[in-house]
């Protein structure tokens, strides 16, 4: 008898816990299809927004994302996923509108996340462009990269146009310009090349005399941040969060990123304010809390959920290494399948309001104070899951809003691109 009472009990318990968030999303649920969206915070230092990698219908949102911190000049600064030289020609790009550029721009990005190697990337920076010719001259979106560099291309291009040497004095960079102009190179970081031996001898020479290379640089703390992350490129195994974060900071002093606000799109895990568990590495927001470098509350991350959705997997080749098609995921891969899904996901599909829908659970009564990790354990059926790492903690510890992305297409490839 006295066990069915506890049990009961129990029940009624997670039953009382369900309807309380329940309640509290009710109220705190925002429909990002709506022409009157504005993001509910205005006051923080950085705003990350992130999901799985794959799936059509986040570019929407961060286009809707975007429109509102752009309006009244929320941020200042974007910061896509991509590295210091990348960002400069997407500037290029926004710039020029310059198409071609754009498909190749991310193409080669694609080198580093297949999945974001899109049309529906492609289209979302031309509604970027759109928007960022419509605002004021003293608002518009300046595009910064602090990722690590997988591909050698663009680094290649702007450390040519960094170092003013119109006499071409530097050997380095004359032979730089020759492999540029021959464009006949393979700009792998995996694979041995001549252009990966020409930035390997700037490196040794601009380190063996910096005076005859300074004059002709106008910023020298970005530049040797340049060289500092293709020196990383030549690991065996490079730490990328260490770098990300280590380019934050320089870029921080270079931007003055303290008064001025950022949008950042990454993955999901950069975005975790919290390690998962004490043993846990820690991501580029975690970091951030953990150096104080902004109060927490500052640090503001967002994370896309999908249910009901497909997610561009991988790219297929054939035996001669041509692009011959693509695969696609519907369950595993998106957070909303029985052998792997979201702790507490079933909340927010039942109180969605349109098929893009945001959350805010990081008001002062929420109930995702609570050591319950919804929205950050995944449960899974066949594999090992994060359940033990995250168990006692709270949704809060890792996030501040959640956005339910409902019915989305996978992404397609921009090879399929007519």
């Amino acid at each position: 008898m006295c066990k069915f009472i506890i049990l009961l009990f129990s029940i009624l318990i997670l039953q009382s816990c369900k309807e309380t968030k329940i309640s509290y999303l009710e109220q705190n649920r925002f429909d990002l299809t709506s022409q009157d969206f504005d993001f509910p915070e205005k006051d923080f230092n950085i705003l990350g927004f992130g999901a799985y990698h794959g799936s059509a219908k986040t570019e929407d949102v961060e286009i809707k994302l975007l429109h509102a911190l752009t309006k009244n000049g929320t941020i200042k600064y974007y910061l896509p996923e991509v590295d210091y030289s990348t960002a400069y020609y997407y500037n290029e790009f926004l710039e020029t509108g310059d198409t071609a550029l754009l498909k190749e721009l991310i193409i080669y990005n694609g080198y580093h996340i297949t999945q974001e190697r899109t049309i529906e990337v492609y289209d979302k920076w031309k509604q970027i462009k759109h928007l960022n010719d419509r605002l004021p001259e003293n608002k518009k979106l300046k595009i910064l990269g602090i990722e690590w560099i997988r591909n050698y291309k663009y680094v290649t291009k702007h450390i040519v146009e960094l170092i003013k040497d119109q006499n071409n004095q530097l050997q380095p960079i004359r032979r730089l310009k020759q492999t540029i102009a021959a464009d006949t190179t393979n700009y792998s970081i995996d694979k041995p090349s001549l252009v990966k031996q020409n930035l390997k001898d700037l490196i040794t020479d601009y380190e063996n005399d910096k005076k005859r290379y300074t004059s002709k640089i106008e910023n020298v703390e970005v530049f040797e941040m340049i060289l500092k992350n293709i020196k990383h490129s030549f690991e065996e195994q490079p730490e990328r969060e260490q770098i990300i974060y280590h380019n934050y900071l320089t870029l921080k002093s270079e931007y003055n990123f303290s008064n001025n606000p950022q949008f950042m799109r990454v993955g999901f895990f950069h975005l975790e304010k919290s390690r998962e568990g004490k043993d846990g590495y820690p991501s580029l927001f975690a970091r951030l809390v953990e150096n104080k470098i902004y109060p927490k509350q500052k640090i503001i991350s967002v994370i896309g959920y999908f249910t009901d959705s497909k997610v561009f997997w991988s790219e297929q080749y054939d035996k001669n290494g041509d692009y011959s098609g693509y695969s696609i995921e519907a369950g595993f891969g998106i957070g909303d399948y029985e052998k792997e899904y979201f702790r507490g996901i079933q909340n927010l599909k039942n109180t969605k309001l349109s098929d893009k829908t945001l959350f805010r659970l990081n008001q002062s009564d929420s109930p995702y104070f609570t050591n319950e990790p919804d929205l950050i354990e995944i449960i899974m059926q066949d594999e090992a899951s994060n359940s033990e790492a995250v168990k006692g903690m709270s949704t809060l510890d890792f996030l501040d809003y959640a956005i339910l992305i409902s019915d989305s297409k996978a992404s397609v490839p921009i090879y399929e691109m007519k």
